[in-house]
């Protein structure tokens, strides 16, 4: 549909040529919560000892600058130079090392079973696509967890939570909660175990998925090398 390429189109600018303005419309259209809700994945990972975090589509890299600093290990990736370019500049600017890489979710250059955890935070379509998820499952070790969260939820209804639904469309993203059903139906892989969970916040919520790597699965194996991710 016509309707949804122009979508398609306004969020391409926003992650490419105008990422400058992405922290502004992120807060803009959640109403101050997105940071909030990217957090909600901090619970749920590992501690630190035990060994590196992978985040998928690190944007402005502000769930980076969470993880080192409370001690991870953190690489990170995403397609778009221009938030490649902004993630390294708040990294620097905290004395941060930072290890992006530009690459695809659907060709993730790291060894198999690198990673004991993976984090993404407001994924676009990529996260299903069979690919991703089985590149997701070559790099994580057996029994290591990718922790999405999905949707960001404001709540109230009204006007103003009609508006705010149709400004999230300029990030690509939804503020609808999904039922577990329609997220395993999406979330469809034999390597993985799925758990679903909601946090709640004040005045909001956020869901979020958790992908087990069952052990014993198979998986593609890659002898791609860590230090790639160093590199800009």
């Amino acid at each position: 549909m016509m309707a949804t390429r122009i979508w398609r189109f306004c969020f391409h600018l926003l992650y490419n040529r105008f990422a400058r303005a992405y922290d502004l419309v992120s807060r803009s259209v959640s109403l101050g919560h997105w940071r909030s809700w990217q957090r909600t994945v901090l619970p749920l990972l590992p501690p630190p000892a035990a060994g590196p975090i992978l985040e998928l589509a690190h944007g402005t890299g502000d769930l980076q600058i969470d993880l080192i600093g409370v001690g991870y290990h953190a690489f990170a990736l995403d397609r778009s130079p221009n938030m490649g370019r902004l993630a390294r500049r708040k990294l620097t600017r905290r004395g941060f090392r930072s290890q992006l890489a530009r690459a695809e979710a659907q060709a993730l250059p790291f060894g198999a079973r690198t990673f004991p955890t993976v984090v993404c935070t407001f994924p676009t379509a990529f996260i299903i696509q069979p690919e991703t998820l089985t590149e997701l499952a070559r790099v994580l070790a057996p029994g290591g967890r990718a922790v999405l969260v999905l949707v960001g939820q404001l709540g109230g209804s009204g006007a103003l939570a009609r508006f705010i639904s149709i400004l999230y469309r300029l990030t690509g993203q939804s503020d609808q909660i999904e039922a577990d059903a329609a997220l395993r139906q999406r979330f469809q892989h034999s390597a993985f175990a799925l758990e679903t969970k909601i946090a709640r916040l004040d005045g909001s919520a956020a869901q979020l998925v958790i992908l087990t790597r069952v052990p014993g699965q198979s998986a593609a194996v890659s002898e791609l090398s860590l230090e790639f991710a160093a590199k800009p």
